[in-house]
């Protein structure tokens, strides 16, 4: 007996997460659409998270632009009342045009705070009307939007820009895509492939308090990756400067991996001990530029994989069960294919309770509503695909798959346990 079971590999029947194919929404029946869309708002906290983490990122900096300055304006005219009796009316209105001048600059910056501000609450707004207008009637043209978003996100992260936004543009999803927050991370990526840390330390600097809440190393990393330079260049004398600078202050909680690099001074760039050359080799760059796109990604909560990456092993997780690799295994089966299975071979098996038997003529689940069918070759229909056929055929039976023919009294019931 060889049924047509799909053995939980079936990608109609596998309870699979949402996006194992990014468009196969749409051919699903609408209870069953219902449930899918469900499941993949669970996945979209990304979609809302980065422009609320950067809206509040921008109410923080106009915050402290705005502390800054009035109190250096508040500070300035305390410090002219002081001195009131000892300056002169020109002197006077001079200190008192310069402020002006100083209100007014902190007028225009506010003003385009402001603007930046309604920009990502515009951004929030529309990602909230795109989640809400999920449903069953629109199934098909939501999942081809979130595809979309799905490769720009996967594009923005391999540094492809102008295609990222090409792609946004044509596809009038700039609202729905993050790129104007990776182009803040290009500048410190460019920066890191020449070799430089200035803007890296920058940005730690003004994300300093929520680097420091998750514990994060990377400003230490960058500090000594600027020692390592100081070394390789032989400037002992400002390295050790440097680390009582900028290095002592972390040797608390650091202390072991100070010493490691310390001793550098002594080893120099040209040395073959491996604990040490392991510093000088050129890769450290790399491994900085990655460490800032973790960190970068953890800032503004978006996941550490491409949501592409996710969706796909997701998917192909839940298509993949030992059935796929038999050699009987249904054409429509993606992993069916071998590229497919290639991709799938490093991932776990789909976890699925109870095996299902779908028909392979009319590809409905086959129950004991509609049973299923045995022939005498050992292949399996259901009772309603079969009932068809004889009834055009004059109670012929022909095997789809092996044209096997017989008559419909040859047929033997299958009992689902």
């Amino acid at each position: 007996m060889e049924p047509e079971s799909q053995s939980n590999g079936d990608p109609a029947t596998a309870t699979a997460p949402p996006m194992a194919a990014a468009s196969a929404a749409a051919s699903v029946p609408p209870p069953r659409t219902v449930n899918t869309l469900a499941e993949s708002l669970k996945l979209e906290h990304q979609l809302l998270r980065v422009p609320f983490e950067h809206f509040k990122k921008s109410i923080r900096s106009n915050h402290r632009m705005v502390e800054k300055e009035i109190s250096t304006v508040i500070s300035s005219v305390a410090e002219a009342s002081n001195r009131e009796a000892a300056m002169s009316q020109e002197e006077a209105v001079n200190h008192l045009t310069s402020l002006v001048s100083r209100l007014q600059g902190l007028k225009r910056k506010l003003e385009e705070g402001s603007r930046v501000e309604n920009l990502q609450a515009q951004r929030c707004r529309a990602r909230l009307d795109h989640i809400e207008a999920a449903d069953a009637e629109n199934s098909s043209e939501w999942s081809n939007t979130r595809l979309k978003r799905i490769l720009v996100d996967y594009m923005l992260r391999l540094s492809y820009y102008d295609t990222a936004a090409k792609l946004a543009a044509s596809s009038n999803i700039m609202d729905l895509v993050d790129i104007d927050v990776f182009h803040e991370a290009k500048k410190v990526i460019d920066a890191l492939q020449n070799k430089e840390v200035a803007p890296a330390l920058a940005w730690c600097s003004e994300n300093k308090s929520r680097l420091k809440k998750s514990k994060s190393k990377f400003e230490f990393q960058l500090r000594l990756q600027e020692f390592i330079e100081l070394v390789r260049a032989d400037n002992n004398l400002r390295a050790i400067t440097y680390a009582r600078k900028y290095l002592a202050p972390w040797g608390a909680s650091h202390m072991k991996e100070l010493q490691r690099v310390m001793a550098t001074l002594a080893f120099k760039s040209n040395t073959e001990c491996a604990a040490y050359k392991v510093f000088f080799e050129p890769q450290q760059w790399n491994y900085l530029m990655e460490q800032f796109k973790q960190e970068f990604y953890r800032l503004y909560g978006m996941t550490l994989e491409p949501l592409l990456n996710i969706y796909l092993q997701a998917g192909l997780s839940a298509l993949k069960t030992p059935f796929c690799y038999e050699d009987d295994c249904t054409k429509e089966d993606p992993l069916s294919q071998e590229n497919f299975r290639k991709l799938a071979k490093p991932l776990p098996f789909s976890k699925q309770h109870h095996s299902k038997l779908v028909c392979f003529i009319t590809k409905e689940l086959m129950d004991t509503e509609n049973p299923p069918l045995v022939l005498p070759n050992g292949y399996v229909y259901s009772t309603k695909a079969l009932e068809e056929m004889a009834k055009k055929n004059d109670g012929k039976i022909t095997c789809p798959r092996t044209g096997y023919a017989c008559n419909y009294s040859e047929l033997v019931k299958a009992f689902i346990s």
